[in-house]
């Protein structure tokens, strides 16, 4: 109805669901309620949602949060920020509670999701999303943007849809939209290789960017990815304005190069979600990325040891419990070893 606030609903409130999420709330005519684990409701009761980005932070004390799904039965929008391998029973709960005209954007790693939410809810009543940034939480009810990026989402004209562009940019977040989101989703995929290399190391994210050690195993894993992309036909979008293939060659460059050339800006302390995920005891989605590149391979008759020396030692790392906090020269023959004949 004309005049009536969007409700947006967030579908697992982690670090990036209640980072959005807490700014889209702070725009006018938006109610925002996040679906999160008991601890992040009662922070937030008793303190507020804290966002934060660079010198820019916000109290927010207007949104709500619940526990379960159903509480998104009104929702007008619906952010799903669930990890990959919960997405296909995420979207079954998702179908007996909302109502027919509710809109589902995924906030997710991987590039699978947007096709397994769309199995469910239809391909009308989905958008997909690239999240360019990463976050952290740094307690139950403080979420913080670490590195810089947009937010990337598909183009829709749906009326849901054009309020939350508009939302989103009013909440102060770098939003862009596009018609085909597919090669951008590849491309924030093959960066997201980089996210084993992050949880096996123990390393913050800047870290990796300074060692030439840590640049060299990144790299290599990067220039396997775009090979088994280029091999499968797949387009890629540009990374920070540079040809995808250009920049595993740009990370074996000295490291203010390597600055100078991307432009980042990395809080000290970001870290990859899959090196939390390995710090907290959870399961990784390391199926969803490195895996990913591995199926691609088999499906093209290439074939990507380095993606799957990953995915081995990540599992070996949930069995233990932990990172085993490989350092560069440590981590290149550990990556190496299964490549003997």
């Amino acid at each position: 109805m004309s005049g009536a606030p969007l409700r947006v609903g967030v579908m697992g409130a982690g670090a990036v669901g209640a980072y959005v999420g807490g700014w889209l709330a702070t725009a006018p005519e938006v109610e925002v309620l996040l679906v999160g684990r008991q601890r992040l409701a009662d922070a937030v009761a008793a303190e507020g949602l804290v966002v934060s980005q660079g010198a820019r932070e916000e109290r927010v004390r207007q949104v709500q949060v619940a526990t379960a799904a159903a509480a998104l039965a009104e929702s007008d929008v619906v952010l799903c920020c669930v990890k990959s391998r919960d997405t296909e029973a995420v979207a079954k709960e998702l179908t007996e509670i909302l109502r027919p005209e509710a809109l589902v954007v995924s906030l997710q790693n991987g590039v699978r999701n947007p096709a397994t939410l769309r199995a469910a809810l239809g391909a009308e009543r989905v958008l997909a999303g690239v999240v360019g940034f990463n976050a952290v939480l740094r307690s139950a009810h403080e979420a913080r943007q670490t590195t810089d990026g947009d937010l990337e989402l598909e183009q829709r004209e749906h009326e849901s849809a054009r309020r939350l562009y508009a939302a989103l940019r009013a909440g102060g977040l770098s939003l862009t939209t596009h018609r085909d989101l597919a090669p951008r989703q590849w491309s924030k995929l093959l960066i997201n290789l980089s996210n084993a290399v992050s949880a096996l190391s123990g390393a913050p994210t800047k870290e990796l960017l300074v060692q030439a050690g840590y640049r060299r195993i990144l790299a290599a894993v990067l220039r396997e990815g775009i090979g088994v992309a280029r091999a499968a036909g797949q387009p890629l979008a540009r990374l920070r304005g540079l040809p995808v293939g250009a920049v595993p060659m740009l990370l074996r460059a000295p490291s203010w190069i390597v600055r100078l050339a991307l432009g980042l800006k990395v809080d000290p302390k970001a870290r990859s979600s899959m090196a939390q995920d390995l710090e907290r005891g959870r399961p990784t989605e390391v199926a969803y990325l490195n895996g990913e590149i591995v199926r691609l391979a088999a499906e093209h008759g290439a074939t990507a040891p380095l993606n799957q020396r990953l995915v081995e030692l990540i599992r070996a790392a949930e069995a233990a419990g932990g990172s085993p906090s490989l350092g560069p020269e440590a981590f290149w023959t550990a990556l190496h070893e299964r490549e003997d004949p």
